[in-house]
């Protein structure tokens, strides 16, 4: 992989390269084209040449005599020039401000001379035509220079084209050099990243520390970042699995003894010696079995849609105190709880929860009676209600340290069938109704002392 990132990078670099050149190479023909055909303005408006070929403007004849006017002079000056005015023989007939030790008479062949070289004094010659005349305009110091060579065209062409395929070979080689070594820095880590997300997709979240990242510093710690998450995704759905496959156990231990029940007792009413009292004694005990599993099997249901939030909560704003005030009268007329002592205080009365009323109560009614139920005749129970929780505090036995973690994922209740007083779900079910309301639970507890759990809601 590695590999072939790295030809796939150097090909891309080459293919630059090469059409970079090629698109260079087209607009430098392109402009030596357009030059040849239009000139260059920023060049041709103001050079010699082109002064010159105007100069005839200011050339007039006087008595057969060529004179430049004063608006000539003043542009020579300007221009930095000077001029001689020669006949058809060369014969020079007038000048204008030119150097005093200048020839007075040009053959053609200085003439020519002139125009193709510079002179000694670094003038620059330009030649124009008036008439029947010539003239001659010196520039001292021009910072045009004429420049005359010999070429063959055929040999140019060839020369060029040998010289542009040089180009484009070494800078094809310089590119290739260059992309290689950058390849080699930018690929390595794209193939660490690709190792990477393979490893993830194979379920291997181990965090890995990169040696110089580079620039893909940023995308490995996310990467890290991922893999923890991931990790932690991992061990949740392994837990959730584990406490899956406990609840499916559990509940198909827990339906095997009422199942056996009812089918014994079913059994037995087939008996034609069975009396009316006993057949009448054994249907109740089936109506009992068969009522504690249908309530097994829908706190199981309850419990597994308050979990996957497919629970629809009706919520009500309710005064909390009187609401649990209702709740701790009820459990006092009860007769199954009468004669525990269940206290309420409040110091909040005006405080207010949004909250699916059913629910709720259930869920405090299911704390209560663990705490009830699970501790001696002379256990207290008090409820307090705070500024922003909820509290149910017992003076009971207590539960061990070990199955504190334990208490809301597993049954947690009494295995005598004779007297149900729940499916032992109550805990998981109230501690999944306050999270469906976006609250939280938390409960202490030490042997000897009792059990405090205590009820908040992100309000």
């Amino acid at each position: 992989m590695k590999w072939k990132l790295t030809i796939r990078y150097l090909i891309s670099v080459l293919s630059i390269v090469f059409i970079v050149i090629f698109l260079n190479t087209f607009i430098l023909m392109g402009m030596l084209i357009y030059q040849q055909k239009h000139g260059i303005d920023e060049v041709t408006e103001n050079s010699g040449e082109t002064f010159t070929r105007g100069f005839d403007k200011y050339i007039s004849l006087e008595n057969g005599e060529p004179v430049v006017s004063e608006e000539g002079i003043e542009a020579l000056r300007i221009f930095g020039g000077w001029i001689q005015i020669l006949d058809q023989n060369g014969q020079v007939q007038s000048s204008y401000l030119a150097p005093e030790d200048l020839s007075t008479h040009y053959s053609p062949i200085e003439l020519i001379h002139k125009y193709k070289y510079m002179d000694d004094e670094l003038n620059t010659y330009f030649i124009g035509e008036f008439e029947s005349y010539s003239y001659l305009i010196g520039v001292p110091h021009s910072k045009e220079n004429r420049i005359v060579f010999m070429m063959d065209s055929k040999t140019i062409i060839s020369y060029a084209m040998k010289s542009l395929l040089a180009i484009v070979i070494v800078d094809l080689f310089i590119a290739m050099l260059v992309g290689l070594l950058f390849s080699t820095v930018l690929t390595k880590p794209v193939s660490n990243i690709i190792d990477r997300i393979s490893q993830l997709k194979k379920r291997n979240f181990t965090v890995q520390e990169t040696k110089k990242p580079g620039i893909y510093k940023p995308v490995f710690s996310n990467l890290n970042d991922v893999s923890q998450s991931l990790q932690a995704h991992e061990e949740e759905r392994l837990k959730l699995e584990k406490m899956r496959a406990e609840w499916i156990s559990n509940v198909s231990h827990d339906l095997k003894t009422p199942l056996a029940s009812i089918q014994g007792y079913a059994e037995l009413l087939r008996d034609q010696d069975v009396s009316q009292l006993e057949r009448l004694e054994y249907s109740e005990v089936i109506e009992r079995q068969s009522i504690y599993m249908k309530n097994l099997l829908d706190d199981f249901n309850l419990t597994m849609r308050l979990r996957n939030q497919e629970m629809p909560l009706t919520l009500q704003e309710t005064r909390l105190e009187s609401f649990v005030r209702e709740i701790v009268i009820d459990l006092l007329n009860d007769p199954q709880f009468g004669q525990y002592e269940i206290s309420f205080f409040s110091d909040s009365p005006d405080l207010k929860w949004n909250i699916d009323r059913h629910l709720m109560k259930r869920a405090i009614l299911n704390f209560v009676y663990n705490a009830l139920i699970h501790n001696d005749e002379n256990i207290a129970v008090t409820i307090r209600i705070h500024t922003d929780r909820l509290m149910i505090e017992d003076n009971g036995k207590g539960i061990p340290a070990d199955d504190l973690e334990q208490i809301f994922e597993r049954y947690y209740r009494g295995t005598n069938t004779s007297n149900i007083q729940g499916t032992g779900l109550g805990m998981a079910i109230s501690r999944d109704i306050i999270e469906a309301h976006g609250g939280k639970v938390n409960l202490t507890s030490k042997i000897g002392f009792g059990t405090t759990v205590e009820i908040r809601l992100n309000e």
